[in-house]
This record gives structure tokens, C-alpha cells and sequence, in this order.
């Protein structure tokens, strides 16, 4: 990507020398720059990674009657199948894509391949292990558990996000936080995060999950109030970190970013369990933030493997097979597996496996399903969006 120096010491020079075609070569190199400050646009970013949820849930929590429960739980059901689901089935669809390469080849670094092993090999054989062990040894209650641990990797899974969202936006547009700027902003996760998980604990007794109870932890109130003074007062420097980032640098503020942050943490996490409903749109707004990011990373990579396709297929490819079709392509697998994998593989089996159903319920296979792909899903993004992943730099950004 040319900078904006490398552009602007031609244009100091006597311009009267150049032709009308250099002259637009220049305006058009001048412009990639603020392009690719963005995934894809300023209003666009800002909407899909967090800032148009704050409009949308505060809507729902002020006019929305709790009648309409039913009608808002239809509608998010009816949305899942196209950005919920899929947006799981995308982190498979990248993580295993290629994955003899990314786990065994000398050409990854050898910390990346260590992660790519224990988080596509090993987790998954143990999650398969300990839900094996429960069911035949009758554990109802260990499964119990799973659900718990379920939710202690969401509320992990999306403070990491929202964390990862400001620090792309604001590299995205070249203000970059510094280290101990980094720590503020993960520690407030972290604070939230765990103070959040405490709560759910501290006052939800009974919860079922597909017919099985989810048991929790007795968590005094002295613990969960401590938790909350260090989530408030990480809080207040966050803030205040954030607004020397506004008032140094206001023309390249990570806006989009910074929304996804906000979202995450204090919407996502704790505003949810002011308003049950809202639980039932949170997790499409999650969803919604990851599929854009993988759509900006899966595009730059089918347009970077055409670029590098040998000269003779080139024209080949710009026919028929564009970059934006192989991601409509990659989307609508994402539609399928995530289908296969929530509903149609765990109702199958449902009805055709034989178990204890007044042990485990009538769908035991979906809480299996549910519980396998939301925990193992929170360990193949800790692996695939790393800073030390090369593809990162590589694809998410990649000049446009």
C-alpha cells in the first residue's frame, strides 16, 4: 500500500510536468489510504460492530411490552439460521481450512502450531472425552455443569472481541494504542467479564438448557461486589484512556471500534440481565460483529489467491470465478454447516439414538451439540486471530 508520504513528495514538485493520466494515478493511489481505514465502510463499520445494536436493544428495552416476547424470540430464531449459526460454522470453515499446514508445517511459527494442535485436536477429543464419561456414567449433573461453563466462555468470548474490535479499528485507521494503553483496555474486559459470570451465579438458582439443569457456584455477595469496585474503577481509566485518544488524534478516532467495545463489555454482558428479552437479540448483534470481519478477511484472501494465480488462468478466474462470488460461496456453506451442526445432526440422533431420556431429557444431542460447538468455537478463535497469526496481517489488512 503506497503511504501517504510516498505520495505526497511527487505532488510538491512542478505538476505542470505531468500528464493527465499521472495526475489521476495519484488522486487514485491517494484515496486507498482512507479506503482501508475501514472493513468496508465508516457507517457500515460503525452499524455491524456494535453501534447499531445500542440503537436497536435500547429500543426494544423502552418500547418493546414484554407480551411480544414470543414474537421477538420467533424472529431471532428465524435470524440465526443466517448469522448466528453461520457465523460459528465460519470459524471452522477458516481454522481447518488448510489445517495440516497451519499445524504441522515448519513454515508456521512454532508457538502458532502448539495452539493450532491443542485447539484442533486435543480440546475437541477432551470435549468428546468428558461428555462420553458423563452420559455412560449417568453424571446428569457434571453435564450440569458443561452449561456453566458454557456461559463462563461467552462472556470470555465477547469481552475478547470487543476488545479485539477497538484494537482493529484503531489499526485500521493508524492510531494504534499503546501497550500499557492494551492492558487498561483488557483488564476492564476481564473485570467485567468475571464480575459478570459471578453475578450470573450469585443470582440465577435454576436454569434448564435443552431438559438438563444447569447448576451454578454460591458466590457470596462480598466476592461479587469486590469483583464489581475493580470493574468501575478499570472502567474509569478505560474512559479516560479513550478520551486522550479522541482529543489527540479526533480525525482518526476508532469510532466503530470503540462502540464494539462498549457493547460488548456493558451491553452485551450486563445490560441483558436487566432485560431478559434482550438475551434473545444479544447474541445475533455478537454474531453480526464476527461475520464482518470474517467476510473482510475472507474477501481479501480469495482476491489475494487470484492475484498470485499463474498468468495463464487469470483471465480464467476474473470470468467466472470472482472473489465476491467465492465469498457469497463461503457464506452460504456457512448457512449449511451451521444448519447441519445446530439443528438437523442433533435432531437426527435425537430420534434415532437410544438413551436414558428420563435421565437426560428428550434432546439430549442438541444440548451435546450446542454445548461442543459454543465452547470449542471460543478456543479456535483464540488461535485464528491472533496478533503472531500471520494471516492476520496478511488478509484482515490488506490494502483495497
Amino acid at each position: 500500500m503506497t503511504s501517504t508520504s510516498e505520495i505526497a513528495k511527487p505532488m510538491m514538485g512542478d505538476a505542470t510536468d505531468r500528464t493527465a493520466e499521472q495526475r489521476q494515478k495519484l488522486r487514485t493511489d491517494a484515496k486507498a489510504p482512507a479506503r482501508s481505514r475501514y472493513l468496508f465502510s465508516p457507517i457500515f463499520d460503525f452499524l455491524c460492530l456494535g453501534g447499531g445494536s445500542l440503537f436497536v436493544l435500547g429500543i426494544i428495552a423502552l418500547l418493546v411490552p414484554p407480551s411480544s416476547t414470543a414474537i421477538v424470540a420467533v424472529t431471532m430464531m428465524v435470524l440465526a439460521h443466517f448469522v448466528n449459526n453461520p457465523h460459528f460454522a465460519h470459524s471452522y470453515q477458516i481454522f481447518y481450512g488448510g489445517f495440516a499446514t497451519k499445524a504441522f508445517s515448519w513454515t508456521t511459527p512454532p508457538a502458532l502450531r502448539v495452539r493450532y494442535i491443542l485447539a484442533g485436536i486435543i480440546v475437541p477429543l477432551a470435549l468428546v472425552t468428558f461428555f462420553a464419561t458423563t452420559i455412560l456414567r449417568g453424571h446428569v449433573v457434571m453435564l450440569g455443569f458443561g452449561i456453566n461453563l458454557m456461559g463462563f466462555l461467552v462472556g470470555w468470548h465477547y469481552v475478547k472481541q470487543g476488545y479485539g474490535m477497538i484494537i482493529v479499528d484503531a489499526v485500521l485507521k493508524k492510531n494504534y494504542f499503546s501497550d500499557q494503553e492494551k492492558q487498561v483496555l483488557s483488564l476492564n474486559a476481564y473485570a467485567v467479564w468475571i464480575m459478570s459470570w459471578l453475578y450470573v451465579n450469585h443470582t440465577i438458582h435454576q436454569q434448564n438448557f435443552f431438559g438438563l439443569k444447569a447448576f451454578v457456584f454460591n458466590v457470596p455477595t462480598a466476592m461479587l461486589l469486590m469483583v464489581a469496585v475493580i470493574a468501575a474503577l478499570t472502567g474509569l481509566v478505560t474512559f479516560l484512556v479513550i478520551l486522550r485518544k479522541g482529543r489527540d488524534r479526533r480525525h482518526v478516532f476508532p469510532w466503530a471500534g470503540t462502540a464494539a467495545y462498549i457493547a460488548a463489555l456493558y451491553v452485551w454482558l450486563l445490560a441483558g440481565r436487566i432485560n431478559p428479552m434482550l438475551l434473545l437479540v444479544i447474541p445475533f448483534f455478537h454474531s453480526l460483529q464476527y461475520m464482518i470481519v470474517v467476510w473482510r478477511f475472507q474477501l481479501n484472501r480469495e482476491r489475494a489467491e487470484q492475484d498470485g494465480s499463474p498468468a495463464g488462468t487469470k483471465a480464467k478466474h476474473r470470468a467466472w470465478d470472482t472473489p465476491g462470488l467465492r465469498l457469497a460461496l463461503f457464506s452460504l456453506l456457512g448457512v449449511l454447516f451451521g444448519y447441519l451442526g445446530f439443528w438437523f445432526l442433533p435432531q437426527s440422533l435425537d430420534r434415532t439414538v437410544d438413551y436414558d431420556r428420563s435421565l437426560f431429557g428428550a434432546s439430549l444431542f442438541m444440548f451435546l451439540f450446542w454445548i461442543f460447538i459454543n465452547v470449542h468455537h471460543y478456543f479456535l478463535d483464540n488461535v485464528m486471530w491472533r496478533r503472531e497469526n500471520p494471516a492476520i496481517g496478511k488478509y484482515l489488512f490488506a490494502a483495497r
